[in-house]
């Protein structure tokens, strides 16, 4: 197993040090162990999850959020694969309600022959996801 220290960490991550230091000090991250002379040895799998942490600082969600949602991909159940799947939908759906809510003043403009124009093309697609997320959630994936 690879082993980073927090300058190694900072420069393959595109963080700075000092970032590195603050992530840990929330919680955000954790060292896997320490050298002999103390210093913070960071494993591959935390370069894998500030990759997350910036993704999700991209997509608006604050530091907080983000450790919440850390915790939970931590303690993730023996059917990791769903339970991340379910996860990743479960942030698309909150990116497109602010992407949505971004656009509400554009939506209010538009006259109506527009906006019904606009919803009929996304009513289908919508439908469809909201049914199979539905089915997902009553019945279990199919086996």
């Amino acid at each position: 197993m690879t082993l980073y220290r927090i300058g190694e960490l900072a420069k393959f991550a595109g963080i700075s040090e000092r970032t590195i230091d603050y992530y840990t000090k929330l919680g955000l991250i954790s060292p896997e162990s320490r050298s002999m002379k103390n210093y913070r040895l960071y494993s591959h799998e935390t370069l894998a999850a500030l990759e997350r942490i910036n993704q999700l600082k991209h997509d608006k969600y604050t530091l907080e959020e983000i450790k919440i949602m850390m915790s939970k991909w931590k303690t993730a159940a023996p059917e990791a694969d769903v339970s991340d799947k379910l996860v990743e939908l479960e942030l698309h759906m909150q990116r497109l309600e602010r992407e949505v809510k971004a656009l509400e003043p554009m939506i209010s403009g538009l006259k109506p022959g527009q906006a019904n124009r606009a919803l009929s093309a996304l009513l289908p697609q919508g439908v469809a996801c909201i049914e199979a997320i539905r089915l997902l959630l009553t019945h279990g994936p199919p086996m």
